[in-house]
């Protein structure tokens, strides 16, 4: 065997599948950004971030005392820290309630900030192993209301531990906007209830477009937007990611891919030196190894280093890890498929490809996260960006003459449907779908692009997979 195929063999044995869906992550698959420190850190209360980004990735990993003692000395706060998930994509309804209990709540006129504290008292109570009511969470909550003072005094009692609860997915609170937003407002307000009462900690995770809405529209709101911190991601980050998963990937896999710089081990877990996180020239060197100089023949194609990485950002410049990893696996499959003999790991045809499978990926998750979105979206499929954006509104008039707020959805519609087709366009630009350039002129990125059907001048072609876009 040669040492590309070994190569691409070892790549396609790494684990750089990057959802979450609650279940623990393996050791080796930890890779921690330096703005992601801080984010970490337990006065860091509003963490924000797009999709794939590691919202759900760090819900899962800090609830496990391994991966919280890999990160050692650079997060040593959470050090005994005993932690606790008060929300999450996967359902637990004796630690926090579910969609219908929320709906149920608030059709009752149930404040959410009340529910919320509820999810706080049974932590506190399970853990102090003092009895509360818990058959349902109504009658949590009517316990608090009812017996405001034994619950004051159960909060306020001392403890020797400290306590970390943790609030991901919370799109998954309701489908509707102005409710969600109400929802999402009350866990605010019950954090910051929270903060009175020393060795209790909470960290809410948010999507963008969730943090720019109203949830901040209360009084001190102020204390937990001064503690915000984001999840964003660079490119050398992106690379010392991949690196770190590949190195320990299975067996004799993991050990050709250490050959290529000098590693470390420890507690079984191999780990990067500092110049493989970094922009270096050892890091660009590594790539090098796998993709080769060149996006083609010669340098005016591009590098495969940065191209792979800026292929894949979207409207605000950002990329998100899942995208990248996807894009590289499939890049990998497609060379051991289509260009098994090349010297070098992956083909760059088969890098074009990988991205053209991560933007198929990313499209599937705006039509489950936003089902508006592809509807709209779709019906530009053959145009070339950038283009007027009379174009784009002269079909988005056709396929829907009596405006945006005509555009079904049975889950969050579209924001600013209600402001014509200029909101939906600030919608889609805010969601980092398409740019508006300094001309007027629309234009969107490869990410998307690809996989919604449209064209751009000797960009990546659309519709590898000759795939239908969702919704249509």
């Amino acid at each position: 065997m040669s040492d590309a195929q070994a190569l691409r063999n070892a790549i396609l044995a790494a684990p750089l599948e990057s959802s979450s869906f609650g279940e623990e992550p393996q050791p080796g698959t930890l890779y921690v950004p330096r703005s992601h420190l801080k984010a970490l850190r337990l006065n860091a209360q509003v963490v924000v971030g797009g999709r794939g980004v590691g919202k759900s990735f760090w819900t899962a990993a800090l609830q496990t005392d391994a991966l919280r003692n890999l990160l050692g000395s650079s997060a040593p706060e959470l050090e005994g820290v005993e932690v606790r998930v008060g929300f999450a994509n996967t359902e637990a309804i004796d630690r926090y309630p579910n969609a219908d209990v929320f709906a149920h709540f608030m059709d009752q006129e149930g404040d959410p900030y009340d529910l919320w504290r509820a999810v706080v008292l049974r932590w506190v109570a399970e853990r102090s192993r003092q009895p509360i009511p818990i058959s349902s969470w109504q009658e949590t909550v009517s316990w608090l209301k009812s017996e405001s003072e034994a619950a004051a005094r159960l909060m306020q009692q001392s403890r020797d531990w400290r306590g970390l609860i943790l609030f991901d997915a919370l799109d998954r609170t309701s489908n509707d906007w102005q409710r969600m937003d109400h929802i999402v407002r009350g866990l605010l307000r019950a954090v910051l209830w929270l903060k009175a009462f020393p060795a209790l900690y909470a960290k809410v995770f948010l999507r963008e477009d969730q943090a720019e809405r109203t949830v901040f529209n209360f009084p001190d709101a102020s204390k937990l937007t001064a503690t915000k911190e984001e999840l964003t991601w660079v490119r050398h980050d992106l690379h010392g990611l991949l690196w770190q998963r590949l190195i320990n990937a299975a067996g004799t896999h993991g050990e050709h891919l250490r050959r290529l710089f000098q590693v470390d081990e420890h507690s079984g877990i191999w780990r990067l030196p500092e110049e493989m996180k970094r922009e270096t020239e050892v890091q660009r060197t590594a790539f090098e190894r796998l993709a080769g100089r060149w996006m083609g023949r010669d340098r005016r194609r591009g590098v495969p280093y940065t191209w792979s990485v800026s292929h894949l950002a979207d409207g605000r410049g950002q990329t998100s890890p899942r995208s990248f990893l996807a894009a590289i696996r499939q890049a990998a499959e497609d060379s051991s498929e289509r260009y098994p003999q090349h010297q070098v790991a992956l083909h760059y045809e088969s890098i074009k490809r990988g991205i053209q499978k991560a933007s198929e990926i990313r499209v599937q998750e705006v039509a489950e996260e936003y089902p508006w979105v592809p509807d709209v979206l779709s019906e530009l499929k053959g145009m070339n960006v950038p283009c007027d954006y009379t174009q784009v509104q002269s079909r988005w008039q056709a396929r829907f003459p009596a405006g945006p707020q005509s555009i079904a959805s049975d889950r969050l519609p579209a924001q600013h449907a209600e402001r014509g087709w200029e909101g939906l366009r600030d919608d889609l630009q805010r969601l980092g779908l398409i740019e508006t350039k300094r001309d007027g002129r629309i234009d969107m990125p490869d990410l998307y692009r690809v996989g919604f059907g449209l064209g751009r001048r000797g960009g990546v072609k659309p519709q590898l997979f000759n795939r239908d876009v969702p919704g249509r």
